[in-house]
């Protein structure tokens, strides 16, 4: 990490001596190792080590990028040169600056780094582990393979006006896909883990039992009859209804006045007891971190408190079009400026259990996979392609599929209600969701 520090100083020192007012730029080290088994055999091993950076300058109220995808301090005078010369040539834009920043905090309590590369050995052991558990149920005909990974990136981010951060975050993931059924029937399904550390991660026979039974259960779908029914949205789509909020609040589509919800603020537009959070801070969180892609400092955040949206997602540039402060969620890569994004985001889960939820439902809809489509950000409409199970007389029925579920995003918002089986395990996470009236196409 030390010389990523001094490599980021002399970048900057570089972009001063050229001619930039300021400057700010963000080097990326990141080593990943992957696996992917098939029935019994190891497919495909590959490691990759990458070392990149950006630098960003301003010349008064003009500014231009550059990147490059190694670090080599001999190059650093000439791409100072090459983007002040860029930003000298492009039209003035008066929202964008680098923010004074506060002195970048110890992140250890975050928990956000396992330093412990496992072996290759140690990897292809897990996806043969999760695959060979999928393959022993009976009924699985075929396997797309069992996979495992590992990755560590370390980042510093830097600013001519005194800030300089670091962190370093690795991640661990395992999964594996079971077919089911033969010729035109076969049927596929999944399961998978990722964490932030090894320990954390799922059992691999768990995890390969699990695609087997998944992918054993949609055998002999049916396409289900036109019907406006209640839909229960499985844990591992029910994010999406989060991931369009966030990006309908998303400071960049208020300021462009794009989003459905940019006359909002201070409304309800969930139920009295819905809450939706973003928790920067969260230890061995997928997304935490203790400053953002400009230095700010975060806070974890009620986005929707009692129903009520109370805040949109800001960073520098849209804070300063809308007249107000950045909320710590800037984000950025080294190939361009810093834009809005969440850290990690989920929906505080309810009192009742899945099969409470679905209880008292005669006929409806258990959705498992979603395709395409999603919220119109300007308009709020509802479409995707779905495939799932039928809920009969408050049990799990017959599997379905080849159909779409349509609806307003402001009508779903407003219907919804949790279940209380919230599990962190993709960054942007909700419990069973339970959505009134939506309109299903099929039959």
């Amino acid at each position: 990490m030390s010389d990523l520090l001094n490599h980021a100083q002399d970048l900057l020192k570089a972009a001063k001596a050229a001619g930039a007012d300021s400057a700010d730029m963000v080097l990326v080290s990141g080593i990943s190792v992957g696996v992917q088994r098939r029935l019994g055999k190891t497919e495909e091993t590959e490691r990759a080590e990458s070392r990149e950076l950006g630098l960003r300058v301003f010349v008064g109220k003009q500014s231009a990028i550059v990147s490059a995808s190694s670090i080599d301090p001999a190059a650093f005078a000439r791409l100072a040169g090459q983007a002040v010369a860029m930003a000298k040539v492009v039209p003035e834009d008066e929202f964008s600056a680098i923010p004074e920043a506060p002195p970048a905090l110890d992140d250890s309590a975050l928990d956000m780094n396992d330093p412990v590369e496992p072996s290759m050995e140690a990897l292809i052991a897990r996806a043969a582990a999760a695959e060979d558990a999928a393959m022993a149920v009976p009924g699985i005909t075929n396997s797309e393979g069992g996979s495992a990974g590992w990755s560590q990136s370390s980042v510093v981010l830097a600013t001519s006006l005194g800030f300089i951060g670091h962190y370093t975050r690795s991640s661990h993931s395992l999964s594996a896909t079971a077919i089911a059924g033969s010729g035109t029937g076969m049927q596929r399904d999944y399961d998978y883990s990722s964490a932030v550390h090894a320990a954390d991660l799922g059992d691999p026979a768990k995890i390969g039992a699990k695609a087997a039974a998944q992918a054993l259960a949609r055998l002999n779908p049916v396409r289900p009859k036109t019907a406006q029914l209640p839909v229960l949205f499985h844990p591992r789509v029910s994010g999406g209804l989060v991931s369009a909020l966030a990006s309908a609040i998303n400071g960049a589509s208020i300021a462009r006045k794009t989003s459905f919800l940019k006359e909002k603020m201070g409304e309800k537009i969930f139920g009295d007891d819905i809450f939706i959070y973003d928790d920067p801070f969260r230890v061995r969180g997928f997304r935490s971190r203790m400053f953002d892609g400009e230095g700010q400092r975060g806070e974890k955040r009620a986005l929707i408190e009692n129903g009520v949206l109370t805040s949109w997602i800001l960073d520098t540039r849209s804070a300063r079009q809308l007249g107000l402060k950045s909320t710590g969620h800037a984000s950025r890569g080294t190939g361009g400026p810093p834009g809005p994004s969440v850290s990690n985001l989920y929906m505080a889960p309810g009192t009742m259990s899945p099969d409470e939820l679905m209880a008292d439902i005669a006929e409806g809809l258990l959705v498992t996979e979603l395709m395409g489509g999603g919220v119109n950000g300007i308009t709020g409409d509802y479409s995707r392609g779905a495939s799932g199970f039928m809920i009969r007389h408050g049990r799990v029925a017959e599997p379905v599929a080849e159909f779409t579920i349509a609806g307003h995003a402001l009508a779903m918002f407003a219907n919804l209600r949790p279940a209380n089986d919230l599990e962190f395990k993709r960054g942007t996470d909700a419990p069973t969701i339970r959505v009134e009236g939506l309109t299903l196409a099929g039959a």
